[in-house]
């Protein structure tokens, strides 16, 4: 029905995802968490945020 960008929403998703797991991981690293493991959970958000927005969960 209608043309979407699908690109651009697969980017804008990964971006949310990542921007809002950012916050929670750097108050993580704040408290003496490992970066590098805030890193890969920021990470995984994100790819869990596309995953969920290909399959049209989300």
């Amino acid at each position: 029905m209608y043309n979407k960008n699908t690109d651009k929403d697969l980017i804008g998703a990964a971006l949310t995802a990542a921007l809002g797991a950012g916050i929670v991981t750097s108050f993580a690293v704040s408290q003496g968490q490992h970066p590098l493991i805030a890193l890969g959970i920021t990470a995984l958000a994100a790819l869990f945020g596309v995953i969920c927005h290909k399959s049209d969960l989300i």
